[in-house]
C-alpha cells in the first residue's frame, strides 16, 4: 500500500511555495525562456560548470549541510523516497511503495528490483539497514540524518527487497526523512568506511551522477552514470541523464563568480546576493528564486555562556535586530523578515511577527532592567565589563558578511559591542560541537517543522546549549503525534517558545537564488531548495 502523505497542513505551505519559488528572468517580462525549459529539443551531452562559494571539506553526502556541497553531492545518491516541491507529496524513488502502521511506529519499503550502485553492488534491504544502523557513528557531522533516525528501535531485512523500520515511540516524521540527502542510500562497502574515510575519498552511491575528482577548495567533478534507470518519479527524463559531466568550482568571491557567469567561463553560480542582481541584467543570464523551508537565518545563542543565560540580554538582542532593512538591504528581491524560526514556507508554520517587530527602545529598557549601563562610546558596561558578543560565521554565502555588519552596526546602536569571527565552512561542525562561540550564525532547510527538534531539542546535538525545558517535551510529541491538528498545534506552540525565550534570535527567511546562463535548461528545484540535475540540459 503506497502511503498518501497529503495533508492540509501542507496545502498551506505548498501554495506559499508554489507563490514564493519564482523565476526572475535577467531581461525583466517577457524576455523569453523565464524557466529555462524551452530552446528546442532536449539533448545528451556536454558539461555543466557550476561556481559555488565554498567547499563543505566532505563529499559524503550524509555528512553535509552547506547548500554549496550540498548541490553537487546530492547528485550522487538517491533516496528511498522524494518530495514533491509543489505540493509536499512524498513519492517513490527506490521504494516502488510502502506501508505505515497506524501509531507511525514501522515503516515497511518495499524496493525497486535491479538498482545498483557506482561500484557494481546491487540495492537490497540488507544495504538500506546497513545504512540506518551505521548512521549513530558517523558523529558530529551527521547530526541531521542522526536527528531522523533518532528512536529507531530496529532495522530488519524481511526479505531481499523488503525492509522494516521499527521506532520505540510513533515518529510522523519518519517518511518525509527518507526523501533527504541525509539519508541517501550508499552501497554497503561505503558505509563500512570510516566517517573520515567517507568525507575524503566519497561514496559509491546509486545516482545518475558520480564522483570521478575531488580537489578540497578547488572542485568536485562528476560524470553521468551510464545505465542509470531508476530515477526518482517526479522526473521528466527516465534513463540516464542528459549531462556527460559536472564541474563544481569554488569561488569564494561573489563578484568573481558574477564575472565568470557572464564572460561564459561558467554556466550557472550559487548566492546571488542583491548586490549582484543588477550586474546581471541584461547579460543573457536568468536569476532563479526558490524560497527555502526550514529554520530561517538566525543568531544561534550559546544559552550556555553566563551573559547569554539572562533571558532579559537575549530578548534585547532579539528586539534590536531589524529585520526588515538587512532583507530589504542585503538579501535577494522578494526575500521576508523572519517572522518565527520556522520560514513561512514551513509546513505548520505559525506567524509571530508581532514578537520579533523592531524595538530599539525596549532592547535598550532590558539592558538597563538587567544592569547595563551606557558608556562614554556608547558600548554598555556593567561591572566595569564592556557587553560585548563574539559572533562566529562561516564564509559560505555572499550575503554573510553583510548581513552580519549591518546588525553588528544594529546591536551597537542599543549599546552591544559585537566581535565578528570568520570561519570556513568545513570547521561548522567542529566549531558548533565545541561550543566555543557567543552566537553563530547560519540556517537549516528541511521541508518539515521536526527541524526544530534536530536543532533545538536537549536530548540531541543541542549545539546551542539550551536548558531542558517544556519545549523539549513540545518537540518530542511533535514528532509523535499522528494527528495533523494536534502536531500543528504542537509545533505552533514549539515555535513560541523559542521566540518567546529568545534561545535564538531569528532574522531573515533563507531565499535560494542562483545565476543560470539561458543556454542551460531545466535545472530544477526540489522541496528543500537545492537542486537536481538529471532533467538538466544544455542547448
Amino acid at each position: 500500500m503506497l502511503a498518501d502523505f497529503r495533508s492540509t497542513r501542507w496545502a498551506a505551505a505548498a501554495a506559499l511555495l508554489t507563490t514564493t519559488g519564482l523565476l526572475l528572468t535577467a531581461c525583466g517580462p517577457g524576455g523569453g525562456d523565464p524557466d529555462n525549459s524551452g530552446g528546442g529539443q532536449p539533448g545528451s551531452g556536454g558539461t555543466l560548470t557550476f561556481a559555488v562559494g565554498s567547499d563543505a571539506g566532505c563529499v559524503d553526502p550524509q555528512q553535509v549541510g552547506s547548500n554549496d556541497s550540498i548541490y553537487s553531492l546530492r547528485q550522487v545518491v538517491d533516496s528511498l523516497t522524494d518530495q514533491d516541491p509543489n505540493t509536499g507529496e512524498v513519492v517513490p524513488w527506490l521504494a516502488k511503495d510502502w506501508d505505515v502502521s497506524e501509531d507511525s511506529t514501522t515503516f515497511t519499503f518495499h524496493l525497486r528490483s535491479g538498482v545498483t550502485f557506482s561500484d557494481g553492488s546491487k540495492l537490497t534491504a540488507r544495504v538500506v539497514k546497513d545504512n540506518f544502523d551505521a548512521v549513530p557513528k558517523l558523529g558530529a557531522l551527521g547530526q541531521l540524518a542522526q536527528g531522523y533516525l533518532n528512536g529507531v528501535k530496529s532495522t530488519a531485512v524481511v526479505d531481499p527487497l523488503t525492509v522494516r523500520v521499527k521506532f520505540a515511540r510513533p515518529n510522523a516524521q519518519f517518511l518525509q526523512a527518507t526523501s533527504t540527502f541525509s539519508l541517501g542510500i550508499e552501497s554497503s562497502a561505503s558505509v563500512r568506511r570510516t566517517p573520515q574515510e567517507k568525507c575524503a575519498k566519497g561514496v559509491a552511491g546509486s545516482g545518475p551522477f558520480v564522483l570521478k575528482q575531488y580537489v578540497p577548495n578547488g572542485s568536485t567533478t562528476l560524470a553521468k552514470r551510464g545505465g542509470y534507470a531508476w530515477g526518482s518519479s517526479l522526473w521528466d527524463k527516465k534513463g540516464e541523464a542528459y549531462l556527460d559531466k559536472l564541474v563544481f568550482k569554488v569561488v569564494p568571491e561573489a563578484g568573481v563568480r558574477v564575472g565568470s557567469l557572464r564572460s561564459g567561463q561558467v554556466d550557472a553560480i550559487s548566492s546571488v546576493g542583491r548586490a549582484d542582481e543588477a550586474a546581471l541584467q541584461g547579460g543573457g543570464v536568468t536569476l532563479r528564486r526558490r524560497a527555502n523551508p526550514g529554520a530561517v537565518f538566525n543568531l544561534g545563542l550559546n544559552n550556555s555562556r553566563p551573559l547569554l543565560k539572562d533571558a532579559r540580554i537575549r530578548q534585547a538582542l532579539l528586539f534590536a535586530v531589524d529585520r526588515r532593512q538587512i532583507a530589504e538591504t542585503v538579501f535577494p528581491t522578494g526575500t521576508r523578515p523572519a517572522t518565527s524560526i520556522l520560514a513561512h514556507t514551513t509546513p505548520d508554520y505559525e506567524n509571530l511577527g508581532p514578537a520579533l517587530t523592531h524595538d530599539a527602545a525596549k532592547a535598550k529598557s532590558l539592558l538597563e532592567a538587567a544592569g547595563w549601563r551606557t558608556g562614554s562610546d556608547g558600548i554598555r558596561t556593567k561591572g566595569g565589563k564592556r557587553l560585548s558578543l563574539d559572533v562566529t560565521w562561516f564564509a559560505n554565502a555572499a550575503t554573510n558578511q553583510p548581513a552580519l555588519e549591518l546588525i553588528q552596526q544594529q546591536l551597537k546602536a542599543v549599546g552591544v559591542d559585537v566581535v565578528l569571527k570568520e570561519q570556513q565552512i568545513a570547521r561548522f561542525a567542529q566549531v558548533l560541537q565545541s561550543g566555543d562561540f557567543d552566537a553563530a550564525w547560519g540556517n537549516l532547510t528541511r521541508a518539515d517543522p521536526d527541524i526544530l527538534r534536530s536543532q533545538y531539542s536537549t536530548g540531541l546535538a543541542n549545539f546551542y546549549h539550551l536548558p531542558a525545558s517544556p519545549l523539549d517535551t513540545t518537540l518530542t510529541r511533535q514528532a509523535a503525534t499522528t494527528d495533523t491538528a494536534e502536531r500543528e498545534r504542537l509545533v505552533g506552540r514549539a515555535q513560541e517558545l523559542i521566540v518567546e525565550n529568545a534561545y535564538v534570535v531569528p532574522v531573515v527567511e533563507l531565499q535560494t537564488q542562483l545565476g543560470v546562463a539561458k543556454k542551460v535548461h531545466d535545472l530544477g528545484f526540489e522541496a528543500s531548495s537545492r537542486i537536481q540535475l538529471h532533467d538538466t540540459w544544455i542547448g
